[in-house]
């Protein structure tokens, strides 16, 4: 068999396409659209790739040019008029469905000193990572958690959850992370206004942390049954204590550094159904290999400054900088300083990608594991 034939044979087995149009397929084609019907094979290409191919790219949302418009929010709305005081982060390839990468979306929410925001439940998930600030607090289902720099809070779907920042404290601002774009793609999204506007604080404050918070254990006696963590807020102490601990005994990813999930204390696995969450350690100096997996990430330097490489393209963060790793692109993170650690905070959909059998990851194999900056 020729090599053409066999490539075109090829393409007929494996399910691409490959027919050239002629005034009677035209004609095919436009009289089955009366139908609300076409042929598969004019868009097999498109909708079965080889690989995964995402319309998100790489994007790195730098603090220092956000943070004063974020600020400025303060004096142009308030929290009761605009629902939620946030600035979304919008990636160019996934303008359509308001997304900072994949199926996830992300913004900067402020709220100043003495402001409460309603209490509202909705279908997504979501989480909220503290950038600054002091006094601010989250309550989910009557537990109300006070939240500091770098702690990292659930309010999982279908969860009545509010926030405020108490009068003695300063301005607080933090980043959301919802899966609002899934939700919607899967036309299941709900939302709703607390009745009362707030809810009632019906268990001891930071109660979860009490309960959960104990490191390798639980309480013999409880009776959470819920589909999320019970654990709700994650202090950044214990976390970067435990970073630390585990960077004396263990060489790390060869991909990520130090890392470690933030789990269900219950069951080990993810907080949540549908977006996970993790810390990672970058050692001084440290420059991990590139890989590539399906799901989507988003990260935030929590510590520390240095760059990441993705799909070839050298992205430079320091701390509080945000940025994304499309599914499927390669990326590895480099540690720029010889003297300190660089933390960075992610959260990701890759319970999504397991939950559903589709997670797939690879290593670079050229250029002993590291791409080649273009």
């Amino acid at each position: 068999m020729s090599e053409e034939r066999f490539d075109t044979h090829r393409e007929s087995v494996l399910g691409r396409a490959d027919v050239e149009d002629t005034p009677e397929l035209v004609k095919y084609y436009q009289d089955l659209t009366q139908f609300e019907a076409g042929a598969l094979w004019t868009v097999a290409n498109k909708i079965e790739p080889w690989e995964p191919k995402s319309d998100s790219v790489p994007v790195v949302w730098r603090y220092r040019d956000l943070r004063d418009y974020v600020l400025r929010s303060v004096d142009l709305v308030s929290p009761e008029k605009a629902g939620r005081r946030v600035i979304y982060l919008n990636n160019p390839g996934r303008q359509e469905v308001s997304a900072a990468v994949g199926w996830l979306y992300s913004g900067l929410q402020v709220m100043k000193p003495g402001e409460a925001a309603s209490a509202h439940a909705h279908s997504s998930s979501a989480l909220r990572f503290i950038m600054e600030g002091r006094g601010a607090y989250t309550i989910v289902d009557g537990h109300k958690m006070t939240l500091g720099a770098n702690d990292f809070v659930l309010t999982p779907n279908g969860c009545w959850h509010e926030h405020g920042v108490e009068a003695d404290g300063l301005p607080c601002i933090w980043q959301d992370g919802l899966d609002i774009p899934l939700v919607n793609a899967l036309e299941a999204g709900f939302y709703a206004v607390h009745p009362d506007l707030s809810q009632a604080i019906t268990h001891p404050v930071n109660d979860a942390v009490g309960i959960w918070g104990g490191r390798g254990l639980k309480p013999t006696l409880h009776d959470w049954q819920k589909p999320y963590s019970p654990l709700l807020k994650y202090e950044w102490e214990p976390t970067y204590e435990a970073l630390s601990a585990y960077a004396k005994v263990t060489d790390g990813s060869p991909f990520d550094g130090v890392i470690m999930d933030y789990i269900n204390p219950l069951t080990g696995g993810p907080v949540m159904s549908t977006i996970g969450a993790s810390m990672q350690m970058l050692r001084p100096g440290e420059h991990t290999k590139a890989h590539r997996h399906t799901g989507s990430i988003m990260y935030q330097c929590a510590k520390g400054e240095g760059y990441s490489i993705i799909n070839g393209k050298r992205f430079d963060w320091r701390e509080r900088d945000i940025f994304c790793v499309p599914s499927w692109m390669f990326h590895e993170h480099v540690n720029g300083s010889s003297s300190d650690d660089a933390c960075l905070f992610s959260f990701h959909d890759l319970p999504v990608m397991r939950a559903l059998n589709l997670y797939r990851e690879e290593a670079l194999a050229e250029n002993g594991g590291h791409q080649v900056l273009l």
